[in-house]
């Protein structure tokens, strides 16, 4: 029998997976990423990439191959029963702001984003394995042993921790025997990939929106040559996916003989449910994703919640391998698991209100407004009455570099490090070290506030620092006075020991 090591093993090549995968990556630590797939999964499912998780996109290096992947939303034209139609923008959105610099989402099929995240991966030396299962685990004190099978057949994997990021039917989850209590919703749907004529494809169709029996929704797939069809369909029997089935669901709902279905690209029927892991870590083993949560697709919630557990996640495991109190784990599932929670009450309001015709979306799916201000990675001293809370998303602003030279807070912040920022401080107070970035507004600084930018964003106050963690989120706020409070803050998150003048001249 083969037998390998490695950091970590990753099951499951999604969202979730290749996201932790290149975060892992970055950090120089190593792994196995392995998926029981034959091939890249080839279907449009999560299709929606939130304003938060474009951030994240941002901050990996994707974006730009986002953007060129798919396009904005197009607005929806609803049929009426005589024909004629309205149209209108479901999304509601404003303006970007300095803070702010994506408010709406984009629209990209999963295969698509998928193939972004591998290119990405493959550019910091990696791959998925695919056609290769996991089959069983082993764990104790020391590590964890998992047992693969590929084409070539068994192979013994040693690693320090093991990630399912393996579906709603996680066979890690199983392995754990960690509950997933939830519900079903009382709704199947078809959706499908499908090559067709006889449509606009500027525009999202919709058809007898808010009947359970007769509804059908067309929308053109940007950056390819499809639509994805969506529809419920009854609890109970066989849908017919073919091109000739899917064809006469088209036509019995619309009332159009115009419509014409050339092929099917990928098609799946699914029951929706809403349910949520009792617990994400059983020692040294890991969940994220759709196997710690899964929800019914109603605003683009799930891709985005899978993207953004594997950037939380992903910091925090490679910092215990390297050396972090472990501990510093259990702050991912305290962290995530309410985020969670709380989306799947979201997408199940947004069913219910779908099912009477609405579709209407705000900021409450955009994700900005996610924190963890409850964290034990949360500090602030003194406590905070204005601008953002430590916990929060450390908000974008333009700034101007020493140099003269424009730039966004954004580009500080982009990498695997932390970021200390003071604001009109003593930049000799703290001494640089592996893993940290400190940038310093005042005199001698080497950024500008110019435009109040960032003043507008932070209220911070003369001599207060700022420290952000890997993830965009605040870890810290403190004024001077307390800046020795980030000594122990630092040891616990695997960054080191803070050199500040003023702690060791009293030591």
């Amino acid at each position: 029998m083969r037998e390998r090591s490695v950091d970590v093993v990753i099951s499951g090549a999604g969202a979730a997976g290749l996201t932790l995968a290149i975060e892992l990556a970055r950090r120089g630590v190593t792994f196995c990423l392995c998926d029981k797939l034959e091939a890249p999964f080839g279907g449009s499912r999560g299709k929606g990439i939130q304003p938060r998780t474009l951030e994240i996109f941002e901050d990996l290096g994707v974006l730009d191959r986002m953007l060129l992947a798919g396009g904005p939303y197009p607005p929806e034209r609803k049929y009426r029963d005589d024909g004629s139609y309205g149209e209108a923008q479901a999304l509601v959105t404003e303006a970007p702001t300095p803070s702010e610099p994506y408010v709406a989402p984009l629209l990209v099929a999963q295969f698509r984003s998928e193939a972004v995240l591998r290119e990405r991966l493959a550019e910091l030396g990696h791959s998925v394995r695919y056609g290769c299962e996991l089959i069983g685990i082993e764990q104790d004190e020391n590590g964890v042993v998992a047992h693969v099978v590929d084409p070539a057949g068994e192979q013994t994997i040693r690693a320090q921790f093991l990630v399912g990021a393996d579906g709603g039917r996680s066979f890690v989850r199983n392995v754990m025997a960690i509950g997933f209590p939830g519900k079903t919703l009382g709704v199947r749907a078809v959706v499908a990939d499908v090559f067709l004529s006889g449509l606009d494809r500027d525009v999202w169709h919709r058809f007898n929106e808010g009947s359970m029996e007769r509804q059908i929704a067309l929308c053109p797939l940007i950056g390819t040559t499809m639509f994805q069809l969506q529809a419920p369909v009854p609890l109970d029997g066989d849908v017919d996916l073919s091109a000739e089935g899917l064809a006469a669901m088209i036509k019995a709902r619309t009332g159009r003989d115009d419509i014409h279905i050339e092929s099917v690209s990928w098609a799946s029927a699914y029951t929706m449910n809403a349910r949520l892991a009792d617990r994400y870590r059983d020692r040294r083993l890991l969940l994220v994703g759709d196997a710690a949560h899964i929800h019914p697709p109603t605003g683009g919630q799930g891709l985005n919640t899978s993207v953004q557990d594997a950037c939380n996640l992903g910091w925090k495991l490679a910092a215990v391998i390297d050396g972090a109190p472990d501990r510093l784990l259990d702050s991912y599932e305290a962290e995530r698991r309410p985020v969670a929670a709380d989306m799947l009450g979201l997408t199940t309001r947004l069913l219910d209100a779908m099912k009477q015709g609405d579709n209407r979306r705000g900021r409450e799916v955009r994700q900005l407004d996610i924190g963890y201000v409850d964290s034990t990675l949360a500090l602030e001293r003194p406590q905070r009455h204005a601008g953002p809370r430590a916990g929060e998303r450390a908000p974008d602003a333009p700034i101007r570099r020493a140099s003269g030279h424009p730039a966004r807070l954004f580009d500080l912040l982009k990498g695997a490090h932390w970021t200390l920022i003071g604001y009109g401080v003593d930049r000799e107070r703290v001494t640089p070290r592996a893993g940290l970035r400190i940038h310093t507004f005042g005199t001698a600084g080497d950024i500008v506030d110019d435009c109040g930018h960032f003043n507008d964003a932070y209220a911070m106050e003369q001599g207060d620092w700022v420290l952000v963690r890997p993830d965009g989120y605040i870890g810290a706020i403190l004024s001077s006075e307390n800046l020795e409070s980030l000594e122990r803050y630092l040891e616990n998150v695997g960054v080191g020991r803070l050199q500040c003048a003023a702690y060791v001249s009293a030591s």
